[in-house]
């Protein structure tokens, strides 16, 4: 018995995909009211840059947080909006995609564990990205709404190279 279910809560492995595609935003008959749906919508905002489909995809509460290598530690959706208007908007281009995942939904909330993999690329480089991430959504408006995100990349080397393509500002949020 887990630690969750001795308070009474409902704890259960929705989905678990060591083998199975990853999520690339590209799926057909996306469903946000499903765990699945929520997150290859949140993959197909990010990677086609659709600002409006990332706003539906997080909660709009202050106490929202998100630590990424992308954007650093912001909380608050006020906060974590700019960091993705700036990706959005900037030259350079990020694709991802989760892998290696498993779902664990929990009462009214769901968390995706997982390693995404993608590149950056500009004008002179491509970066090939890993990163470790997890991500906490909750039942909101009558859909799966993004809560909390972490994402770590491993290597170092990756890291400062890719803070440096994003520039001094993302590295220093």
């Amino acid at each position: 018995m887990s630690a969750l279910q001795g308070y009474g809560r409902r704890v259960s492995l929705v989905h678990q995909a060591p083998a199975a595609a990853p999520i690339t935003g590209k799926e057909s008959n996306i469903d946000p009211t499903k765990p699945l749906g929520a997150l290859a919508d949140y993959y197909r905002a990010f990677n086609s840059r659709n600002f409006q489909l990332m706003e539906l995809n997080w909660s709009d509460c202050d106490d929202v947080s998100m630590d990424s290598p992308l954007g650093g530690t912001q909380n608050g959706w006020t906060r974590i909006s700019r960091i993705y208007r700036e990706l959005f908007r900037g030259t350079n281009v990020i694709t991802l995609e989760l892998h290696e995942y498993s779902i664990h939904e929990v009462g009214e909330g769901f968390l995706a564990i997982g390693r995404e993999r993608g590149c950056c690329l500009n004008d002179a480089v491509v970066l090939d990205l890993t990163i470790r991430s997890s991500r906490w959504f909750r039942q909101m408006y009558g859909r799966w709404r993004q809560y909390h995100h972490h994402g770590s990349i491993d290597d170092a080397n990756l890291l400062a190279r890719l803070q440096g393509l994003l520039g001094k500002a993302a590295a220093n949020r």
